[in-house]
């Protein structure tokens, strides 16, 4: 079945037919990923400790930005919490304000 996809991909892209008009169309490319999910929600988590600065730095990028809902699927109610547990974990010198390179 891949290999299906590939020939007909490169058809599209090579414009099939000699005689046929070429019109600048997106190739059919599926592009569906995995449905992000709530890891909170999920796992039935009610309160998310601050002071486990080793399961909040995977909420954190290299630089110790806090990543966004958009990249981790966490849900609104959720995201709050992380940034606050941050935000306190970050006050309290659990976890570094800026970071070179954390990970």
């Amino acid at each position: 079945m891949a290999e299906e996809k590939t020939t007909s991909i490169e058809q599209q892209a090579k414009g099939g037919n000699k005689s046929e008009l070429r019109y600048l169309t997106p190739l059919e490319i599926d592009t569906k990923e995995r449905k992000k999910y709530c890891r909170f929600k999920r796992n039935n988590i009610k309160y998310i400790d601050y002071k486990d600065a080793d399961f909040l730095m995977y909420l954190v990028n290299e630089q110790g930005k806090i990543l966004p809902r958009r990249l981790t699927g966490t849900s609104l109610k959720y995201q709050r919490k992380v940034s606050q547990a941050i935000k306190r974990a970050r006050h309290l010198a659990l976890m570094p304000f800026i970071g070179d390179m954390l990970k």
